[in-house]
């Protein structure tokens, strides 16, 4: 892989990773209830779903996904479910001081595996990322060089640019945190969020391929 589509790989794939989605949500939200040291885990479980469909995808099994209509309906059916359910979820929070700021009194925190797990689950919850990434890849893979060293050059690419643009996300949540204090505040931004993760999960819901 020469220089200069390594290079536009990475301005295509900033493009689309800086781009507020459900994920970058998340990591904000969670930077803001848990501080950012703890969002991390939120990072890496978003990372770590989008190596497991990058993976999936050079296997091919994203050919297979779009060839079944069946099959990517169930999947963009829970996708869609779960988001829907982190919006109410979030929607229906008590106003609570932050853990971030609350960590320090002695109160219970969320364990970072469960952070995680959400992240995680977020990041792999949409049966499209699928799709793209086996349409994403092949333009910039030479097929006439070994093509298992240039699978690993574009995922971890993606994959250390997702991390530190995430972590910007979360850190933004954290710095802000201290706006969120009082209890109106913090319902006005588990309302703002529940409705954005809402709308995420009903228009994956509704969309086509």
């Amino acid at each position: 892989m020469d220089g200069l589509t390594w290079l536009a790989y990475v301005g295509v794939i900033f493009a689309l990773i800086v781009f507020p989605g459900p994920s970058a949500l998340l990591c904000t939200s969670h930077g803001l209830k848990f501080g950012r040291q703890r969002a991390m885990a939120t990072v890496a479980g978003g990372a770590l779903a989008s190596l497991v469909l990058m993976t999936i995808s050079s296997l091919g099994l994203g050919a297979i996904l779009a060839a079944s209509e069946t099959t990517f309906y169930v999947l963009k059916m829970l996708g869609g479910a779960y988001l829907v359910y982190l919006g109410v979820k979030a929607w229906l929070e008590r106003p609570a001081v932050t853990q971030q700021a609350s960590a320090t009194a002695g109160s219970e925190v969320v364990p970072l595996r469960e952070l995680l797990n959400r992240g995680f689950v977020v990041g792999i919850s949409n049966p499209k990322d699928l799709l793209f990434f086996a349409a994403l890849f092949p333009n910039f893979i030479n097929v006439s060089e070994p093509q298992l060293l240039q699978f690993v050059i574009l995922a971890l690419t993606w994959l250390m640019l997702d991390v530190v643009l995430m972590s910007t996300y979360a850190g933004a949540g954290s710095k802000i945190s201290r706006w969120f204090q009082s209890p109106s505040r913090v319902t006005l931004f588990n309302r703002a969020t529940g409705g954005l993760f809402m709308a995420a999960g009903g228009a994956l819901i509704a969309s086509n391929r």
